[in-house]
């Protein structure tokens, strides 16, 4: 039988994975690396609910449906921030964060 992985070694891996794509998010100015940030942060909270609901209930699936659910709001979040940035390039030809000052162009 395959031994368990403890949940400090899981709480491990998704604290790294939050703050690599805190300090990505912060650091970069290129809206596509923000937004790899913004999901890697986003697959650290995924991890966190699957591994305490395998902790803390290990019949349940509650953590595995609100995984779910953020990897549908994660979709639904890049599909909008792609359309952004392409009609950005569009407009202004670069989507560096400092080039971007107003909304309407």
């Amino acid at each position: 039988m395959i031994d368990h992985v403890p949940l400090t070694h899981v709480l491990i891996v998704s604290t790294l994975m939050f703050f690599i794509g805190a300090y990505g998010f912060l650091t970069r100015k290129n809206l596509v690396t923000m937004l790899i940030g913004v999901e890697l942060m986003l697959n650290a909270v995924n991890i966190n609910f699957v591994a305490f609901d395998r902790y803390l209930f290990p019949s349940g699936i509650e953590g595995h449906f609100f995984s779910l659910f953020i990897i549908a709001i994660a979709a639904a979040e890049a599909a909008v921030a792609i359309a952004i940035f392409i009609n950005l390039y569009r407009n202004i030809r670069s989507i560096d964060v400092e080039h971007v000052d107003k909304m309407k162009y």
